[in-house]
């Protein structure tokens, strides 16, 4: 990682900090109170937009979720901006401790199978334990299912498979205001050439803006470290507005991605927002106690 990345993460981590008392930190493993009180609700969902959140499934709670994102609207009134073309992907999410959730998904584009796992190893808390922040560790694996369509070569099962790990680095400052941040390493078995890298790193900068009691405006950044990825693709950049209605939390979103799994929207995004390479969708969030 070269100097300014790495300068430019200490600096939002200071941000994170910042606005914390010495003593906080110093007390961060105890203090005089005799209760903590964690953080609740850092986001709404276990998505801020299309990334993951800090957030997880509590223990026995299954999630159910149906995402969609429609074509680009570059095509106006043609295609209906973008209402013609689609892509989804249905996706379960369950809580099997207070901490750890599991979560499997199909997803149109490319005929991708996901499963991953989300493990909650700090949560920002006051009072007996102060903890300044939120951490969790994200891990999934993704299987094209396509079929393979060079038949020169040997096809393997594992030149299907592609392999996500990032850190959730959150903070709740205000009843309004929430942030994270969230390094991001993918590994693809395949890649198109020689030149293609196997590894890539990334960088994602969310937030969360609440307006109402049931409606807050999100937004998130991906960016691509430089190398043949970041030259041949562009970094995903998406708005969202979320609604809660009760055991539902409706989330409307604009962005330059199409793809509904983390190593095609933040590594293979190739629309700009500038070329009105937008595309619209939404996620509808059930929830189940069982």
């Amino acid at each position: 990682m070269n100097s300014k990345i790495t300068l430019s993460i200490l600096m939002v981590l200071t941000f994170f900090t910042g606005s914390l008392k010495a003593q906080d930190l110093m007390d961060a493993l105890g203090g005089d109170s005799l209760t903590t009180d964690y953080t609740y609700a850092t986001f709404k969902t276990s998505r801020i937009v299309l990334g993951q959140s800090i957030e997880n499934s509590p223990k026995g709670t299954l999630l159910f979720m149906v995402q969609h994102n429609f074509g680009s609207i570059d095509q106006g009134a043609y295609n209906m901006w973008g209402l013609d073309a689609s892509t989804i992907r249905l996706g379960f999410e369950y809580g099997l401790t207070k901490r750890m959730s599991i979560g499997i998904g199909r997803s149109s584009f490319q005929k991708t199978f996901d499963g991953s796992v989300k493990y909650k190893v700090l949560m920002q808390s006051t009072g007996a334990r102060r903890m300044p922040l939120s951490l969790s560790v994200y891990g999934s694996g993704e299987l094209n299912s396509m079929r393979f369509t060079d038949e020169g070569r040997k096809n393997y099962f594992s030149s299907r498979l592609t392999y996500v790990a990032q850190l959730l680095i959150a903070r709740k400052f205000s009843q309004k205001l929430s942030l994270q941040l969230t390094p991001t390493y993918v590994h693809k078995n395949l890649v198109p050439g020689r030149a293609d890298q196997n590894d890539i790193m990334a960088a994602g900068l969310g937030g969360r803006y609440k307006l109402t009691q049931r409606t807050s405006v999100n937004a998130e950044y991906f960016y691509l470290l430089p190398g043949q990825s970041a030259d041949n693709y562009q970094d995903c950049l998406s708005v969202g507005f979320d609604i809660e209605t009760g055991g539902h939390v409706f989330q409307l979103r604009l962005t330059n991605a199409q793809p509904l799994f983390e190593s095609a929207f933040i590594t293979e995004t190739s629309s700009k927002w500038t070329d009105k390479g937008i595309y619209f969708g939404f996620t509808i969030n059930r929830v189940f106690n069982l």
